[in-house]
């Protein structure tokens, strides 16, 4: 079933390289991480999630024919990449860009009446 998922995702992406999948044992079955470039996550996903749900379905075939119970997940680097920049930002995760880290309430004037 790995080599099924392994094989489908190294024939989408741009760099089947950077191809990577987990196991890990859950309550009741399996999950299979699969972890793709970041430029990739959308190829493997698909539109409106059409390719990843089409690979889903060959996966939950090939996992009841031997009686187990297997989950695909796509896991998205690109959510983790964004938080850290946004915790390393000067004033933190949550001044925005070019407000200069101003707060409500710190003495700044905030441009109300």
């Amino acid at each position: 079933m790995e080599e099924l998922v392994t094989y489908l995702a190294r024939a989408l992406v741009d760099h089947p390289e950077q191809v990577e999948l987990r196991r890990q044992s859950v309550d009741g079955g399996t999950v299979l991480e699969l972890k793709v470039a970041p430029e990739d996550v959308g190829k493997v996903i698909g539109r409106d999630g059409r390719t990843i749900n089409a690979m889903r379905a060959l996966l939950a075939v090939a996992a009841q024919r031997r009686g187990a119970k297997v989950r695909l997940e796509v896991l998205d680097d690109r959510r983790n990449a964004a938080a850290a920049a946004a915790t390393e930002r000067p004033g933190g995760p949550e001044s925005a860009p070019g407000d200069g880290g101003a707060a409500p309430g710190d003495g700044k004037p905030t441009g109300g009446p």
